[in-house]
């Protein structure tokens, strides 16, 4: 163990030491600049010099003043009118070259003084892109010590959903399952959950708040659990969700039929802890988008009345922040501030960068990818379908067996597409208010630092067989 670490030190010129479990940076320049050497062991390595990289990175974080953080305080904030309702907070689903994505955030936000902004990875992205939290949090923060950016960052566990397949086969290993991964995260870092049993809402109930039993009742309990695993002094943010992407609008009766039951339940299993900062709702997105026979994308009509009037009720009647749009990466741009009139505290984005890595990647990679694709996705080709439309639909599964070839790009390739990801990030922050975010962050986000457990960053990594019916 003494000689990996040693060793390690060394590749990075020591500009670190490290005493028991505390960690010191000599030299923060050097450390920028060996900061690539880090990741790359984190994503590519193995064995105890893998756990080394991202303790040590975790570690050196906290030292320069960087530290995973809950946004709960802020979206309370929000619902109790001390916060404006002049942003929404954009959370990224970062698959591909995590790291060098999370940089051209970062550097976007200093521009723009940004802070209110969130990364996040659902349970699916963590296996076809073949990241953990220990990974993806690793990267996130490495990001911010290579940018030089200071304060709290915002790491979210998306969809941290149950698999209605393995559910109705095995409910308690699937439950089981779902907890084991929320531990593994908060212990990442995760501050932030997003506990999804919206798959589990039965529509063959007769009545509404029959429909939403099993959905709050497993809520609750699994927000029960995340507050008896989380750090003392931090109160991790915890979203849950109402409808399933994808499926109906959702409407105020369904958020009130859930939001009663959860919190009768959570009174029960957790007394006098907090509940929910948000609620997730469906206003006619769906994961992805509609990807049509030429490859250009359907118009998405969102319901903005439903995402304003159930944010209002979230605010007034459950003191949440409001209400979380998902699947919004297929938004026409010239809609997104529309997410900030009607009083969305939160919009999830994925899709898009995929797409914009894929569009400025090598072409000799792409097509290695697509090739790849022919052979090991040929299974999701639908009939008539055509290739942009598979292609489209299946690029995803190529990110994780890929992985190496993408790390391997020349510094240029990596640069081009870190410039169109920094570019989108601008723009976005600029239409979901996000300039001069960070006074609101700096007033509301008070919790400490949390050391990391050295233990925990030594163990042997999670390997996790997932169900095929899980959202991303």
């Amino acid at each position: 163990m003494v000689n990996e670490l040693k060793d390690l030190l060394s590749q990075i010129d020591n500009c670190l030491t490290v005493d028991g479990k505390i960690v010191t940076v000599h030299d923060a320049a050097k450390l920028r600049a060996n900061m690539d050497k880090l990741v790359e062991i984190s994503a590519l390595g193995s064995g105890l010099a893998q756990g080394w990289s991202r303790f040590l990175v975790r570690s050196a974080a906290l030292a320069l003043g960087i530290y995973p953080a809950s946004i709960h305080d802020l979206y309370i904030a929000r619902g109790n009118n001390e916060a404006p309702m002049t942003f929404t907070v954009p959370a990224f689903n970062l698959r591909v070259l995590s790291y060098h994505a999370a940089r051209a955030m970062f550097r976007a936000a200093k521009r723009m003084n940004a802070s209110a902004f969130i990364f996040e990875i659902a349970r699916s992205e963590m296996g076809y892109t073949a990241q953990r939290p220990i990974e993806y949090s690793t990267n996130v923060l490495a990001a911010a010590i290579a940018e030089g950016y200071v304060g709290p960052v915002f790491i979210q566990g998306d969809h941290f959903q149950m698999s209605a397949k393995k559910y109705a086969a095995d409910p308690q290993a699937e439950l089981q399952a779902v907890k084991d991964l929320t531990k593994e995260a908060i212990a990442a870092g995760f501050y932030n959950i997003d506990i999804d049993t919206s798959t589990l809402v039965d529509i063959n109930k007769p009545t509404i708040p029959e429909q939403q039993v099993i959905n709050y009742t497993l809520s609750a309990e699994f927000g029960a659990y995340v507050r008896q695993v989380e750090p003392k002094a931090v109160t991790v943010s915890i979203g849950g969700e109402i409808g399933e992407v994808g499926g109906h609008n959702s409407n105020e009766e369904e958020l009130r039929a859930f939001m009663d039951g959860y919190n009768i339940q959570m009174k029960k299993n957790a007394p006098g802890k907090p509940g929910l900062s948000k609620i997730s709702i469906q206003t006619g997105t769906s994961h992805g988008g509609t990807v049509l026979p030429d490859g250009s994308l359907a118009e998405v009509n969102i319901d903005f009345d439903t995402l304003r009037i159930l944010s209002q009720a979230a605010r007034k009647d459950y003191g949440m922040g409001g209400t979380v749009q998902h699947g919004a990466s297929t938004v026409a741009e010239e809609n997104f501030h529309l997410f900030v009139k009607n009083e969305a505290i939160e919009v999830h984005l994925a899709t898009n960068f995929t797409t914009m890595f894929y569009d400025n990647c090598p072409a000799d990679l792409k097509q290695e990818m697509y090739a790849w694709l022919d052979l090991n996705s040929a299974a999701e080709r639908k009939p008539g379908m055509t290739d942009e439309q598979f292609y489209y639909k299946v690029r995803k599964n190529a990110i994780g067996p890929f992985k190496q070839q993408a790390y391997a790009m020349s510094q240029a390739a990596k640069d081009k597409v870190g410039a169109a990801w920094e570019q989108q990030f601008e723009k976005l922050f600029t239409l979901l208010g996000m300039k001069d975010t960070r006074q609101y962050v700096e007033k509301f986000i008070k919790h400490p630092m949390v050391a990391p457990d050295v233990e925990f960053y030594l163990g042997k990594e999670v390997v996790e067989e997932l169900g095929d019916d899980l959202a991303d």
